[in-house]
């Protein structure tokens, strides 16, 4: 009977060891447990927080069609919101196809060779640093998912392509555009973007630029100017007396809403750069800078227009506000809240300068994408070495200002000279510009057999 007793014991003190073993040693290790949990909660905040900023980013889309379709005339509507809503597909399927690889892709400092078509390469993302292995070293800072820094750079080569629209707006062929953005999102811009964000040869020289002021937005105000030179102003914009003839929107108001939205926009372009959480002070910092930057450009935009125009010009308005945004877009992390204020003043100013100046040489941009953009764009990324400080909360080395202005002439430069060259052919293949009574009569009904106002009746003014 002792023996009986002495098994029923043992077999309740030793199997329950084994039984529980994985529980006890999870017990035994409580710092462990809780390290694990925290390392989750990291990568969920901050692919959560790269997401949103990604959703705010598409919504400028709709900025986008607002506003370019606000400053065209009525009868072409349709053609410009149909390519504002087409381009955003095409940018999904060319730059996971190709873009994104080409983009990020490890390789030469000049050109990605790994992991190059449909996010096919190695990667055990969200692993960073020197924990990384796969062919997108250059995304190793960032610790979340594939998917999720995939989606954020896809909306921004998105949106290099819709600034082309606007330049182009009311005269071009709806193929012609199509092929264009195709092409830009899969291989222009993914080439160049390889320069500086996929740890390139323009990386290497201390080039900064924190979300795109020149990568982006430089980029598409350079193709955007070579299709506008290729071709030519709108019937009856320049007089044959060397008068410059105003073709007025159609509606203000959606211009006005859509500019709103694109400032939304920006607090996911700016902010999500960061690409995590961290203890919030960057994004904070980031958000600040590049609401001020904007409200300044649009305060020096009203001020500009007003002395030299004699009214404080709307366009001019709306204009001055994205102007702000797009100069603040590289410097926003490593420039102080009144550097930020300067920027976009200087910004505000220049637009409205620029929009003069295109007009002048007669070069057509309907929506000012050029001005905007590419000026823009450039005065931005020179305000990098110009306000720049050591010691900001991005905590990176403030560049030289001839860095910068390298970058942007070979950046520039390659993007131009490509697009102008690829604007030329698609001319030659098939024409990119519709014709003179399809143009007069309007693109709505010429290239897609619909009116955005069926039953809008315009009457002259007695």
């Amino acid at each position: 009977m002792k023996q009986y007793f002495k098994s029923i014991a043992f077999l309740l003190l030793v199997v329950p060891m084994f039984l529980f073993a994985d529980d006890a040693a999870t017990v035994a290790n409580p710092a462990q447990e809780t390290a694990n949990a925290i390392k989750t909660l990291t990568v969920g905040l901050d692919t959560l927080w790269v997401l949103v900023a990604g959703m705010l980013v598409f919504f400028m889309n709709a900025g986008f069609a607002l506003v370019e379709s606000g400053f065209a005339q009525s009868k072409n509507t349709v053609n410009i919101l149909a390519k504002n809503f087409i381009v955003f597909a095409a940018a999904t399927f060319s730059y996971w196809a190709i873009g994104w690889g080409l983009m990020f892709g490890d390789g030469s400092p000049f050109l990605a060779t790994e992991g190059l078509f449909f996010l096919g390469g190695a990667d055990n993302s969200p692993a960073i640093g020197d924990a990384y292995q796969g062919v997108y070293s250059s995304m190793n800072w960032t610790g979340v998912p594939l998917l999720a820094k995939f989606f954020f750079q896809l909306v921004f080569a998105a949106t290099a392509a819709t600034i082309v629209s606007g330049a182009v707006a009311e005269r071009i062929k709806f193929h012609s555009f199509l092929i264009f953005s195709f092409i830009l999102v899969a291989f222009l811009y993914p080439f160049t973007g390889h320069w500086v964000w996929g740890g390139g040869w323009i990386a290497g020289l201390g080039f900064h630029d924190f979300a795109g002021s020149t990568v982006v937005h430089s980029v598409g105000g350079w193709a955007a100017l070579a299709g506008a030179i290729v071709l030519g102003a709108r019937k009856g914009k320049f007089l044959p007396d060397g008068r410059i003839k105003p073709i007025l929107g159609h509606n203000m108001t959606s211009a006005a809403l859509g500019t709103l939205i694109l400032w939304l926009g920006w607090f996911g372009f700016n902010p999500g750069s960061t690409m995590g959480v961290g203890d919030g002070s960057v994004m904070a910092h980031v958000i600040v800078t590049t609401n001020i930057s904007a409200a300044l450009g649009a305060l020096a935009s009203t001020v500009t227009a007003w002395i030299i125009l004699k009214k404080p010009d709307l366009g001019m308005i709306l204009n001055g506000t994205l102007a702000g945004l797009v100069g603040i877009t590289a410097p926003c992390a490593i420039v102080s809240p009144t550097s930020a204020a300067i920027i976009g003043a200087v910004s505000g100013v220049l637009v409205v300068l620029s929009v003069l100046f295109f007009d002048k040489i007669k070069i057509d941009d309907p929506v000012g994408a050029t001005s905007v953009h590419l000026v823009c764009g450039i005065w931005g990324t020179l305000a990098v070495a110009i306000f720049g400080y050591e010691g900001s909360p991005a905590g990176v080395e403030v560049p030289s200002i001839l860095t910068q202005i390298y970058g942007i002439l070979a950046i520039g430069g390659f993007t131009f000279a490509i697009s102008f060259v690829l604007w030329f052919v698609l001319k030659l293949a098939g024409g990119i510009r519709v014709g003179e009574e399809e143009e007069l009569s309007g693109l709505d009904l010429g290239e897609h057999g619909a009116e955005a106002y069926p039953d809008f009746n315009i009457r002259a003014r007695g």
